[in-house]
């Protein structure tokens, strides 16, 4: 039952773009809060970017449902001097506000934390920013491609030797950093629950980039040695390693205690006894060695023999996928991985839930996100405006008074 939800009667205003904000409020809205997405009068870029290469290419608005879904939704224009008076009473009705406006466009829109909090000593100003508040980049904007994976380091890491960086699965940074903000706002609601005090939270896509990547930032900062970037032919451990079957690639990782068994299972116990690779010093010079002799035993078998094999002397065995084949994954619909989505039309029947359950809890049934102004006057009236006032803000261009929703429109 939706009134049995974790966040029901929470209220949150989403004035954030794209994807970090949005998902952070996406994942309070499954959990039961009424969440109003505000946008420009030309509507967040974020719903057409389902047409921009390299995003895989549909009809509908997939990644806008995925980072918007039941929410409600309105258009503010920010610039138009009759927008404060719906902005304040935005604030006044909100437990959270989420923002990544750039800091310098933010204070000409008296949009910043100590503009509102004026209005809602109780607010939880929820701020993300590319590179944090200080420093000579912080007014810089930022993608999770620039903030999060190029400069914290990961894009560095995650390629084999010899190659160049690549272009990341788009959102994955945002995504990350959307559960960072998440996090920051629940803390500070608990901190509210206890003192009766608002809070100013905020993350970077910089400060969630080098939290994912720190176990080797951490390594950095004590100035330890790092070995070559990542070559299957000649690995730093051949027991860590990418390869390739008949029909497909998997990651094996083998730990020190499963050496015996693996060696025995696939076929191969001489290998314990090579002198090669039976003495540590000589195993580390041959490392390339071993991992060829295993590049020709593992590719003479298709995966689900080596799946049968490696489940019976558990070892973590990982057969590496592609979306196509992710969606097909049983333990994604049994675990509430992928579940239902109402009302987007076309092919969307169905969509990503947040990756936090507690048992116990039903999260609310996804819902489509929202057309663009679909809830502007349901929100006014909500606010207390009248219908003259309300005329007044569609006429002064603060509110532009909606499009009927179409097909077209929802996405």
């Amino acid at each position: 039952m939706a009134s049995d939800n974790i966040f029901s009667g929470l209220k949150v205003v989403d004035l954030a773009s794209f994807i970090a904000g949005p998902g952070a409020a996406t994942i309070l809205s499954d959990f039961g809060a009424d969440v109003i997405k505000v946008e420009p009068p030309a509507g967040d870029f974020w719903r057409n970017a389902h047409k921009l290469p390299p995003q895989p290419q549909a009809k509908d608005a997939y990644q806008w449902h995925l980072a918007n879904r039941n929410k409600r939704g309105m258009t503010l224009d920010l610039k138009s001097p009759s927008a404060q008076q719906v902005l304040e009473r935005l604030v006044k009705w909100a437990d959270v506000l989420i923002v990544n406006t750039p800091h310098p466009a933010r204070k000409k829109l008296k949009l910043e934390y100590d503009d509102v909090v004026q209005w809602n000593p109780r607010l939880i100003y929820a701020d993300l920013t590319g590179f944090g508040e200080k420093g000579p980049d912080a007014n810089l904007p930022g993608f999770d491609i620039t903030a999060y994976w190029a400069r914290s380091g990961l894009l560095s890491m995650t390629r084999d030797a010899g190659a160049p960086p690549t272009w990341p699965v788009a959102g994955s940074g945002d995504n990350a950093t959307a559960v960072g903000l998440y996090s920051a706002i629940v803390t500070a609601l608990y901190r509210r629950e206890r003192t009766g005090k608002g809070s100013y939270v905020t993350t970077s896509l910089l400060a969630e980039g080098v939290w994912s990547a720190s176990v080797s930032i951490q390594a950095a900062l004590c100035e330890a040695k790092f070995f070559e970037l990542h070559d299957r032919r000649n690995p730093a451990n051949a027991a860590l390693n990418v390869y390739r079957t008949s029909d497909g690639w998997f990651v094996l990782i083998v730990t020190p205690d499963k050496v015996a068994a693996v060696a025995g299972a696939i076929g191969r116990p001489d290998l314990l006894t090579d002198p090669r690779f039976s003495d540590p010093a000589k195993l580390m010079q041959n490392m390339p060695q071993l991992a060829a002799i295993l590049d020709e035993i593992f590719g003479g078998q298709p995966m689900s023999h080596w799946q049968e094999v490696f489940s019976g002397v558990h070892v973590t065995f990982g057969a590496v996928r592609g979306p196509q084949e992710v969606v097909d994954d049983p333990q994604l619909s049994l675990n509430d991985i992928v579940v239902p989505l109402e009302g987007a039309g076309g092919k969307l029947t169905s969509t990503i839930s947040s990756p936090i359950q507690v048992h116990g809890v039903t999260k609310v049934s996804a819902r489509r996100a929202p057309a663009l102004g679909e809830h502007n006057e349901v929100v006014l009236e909500q606010l207390g405006f009248s219908a003259a006032e309300i005329d007044g803000l569609h006429g002064s261009g603060a509110v532009p008074k909606a499009k009927e929703r179409t097909a077209a429109a929802a996405g």
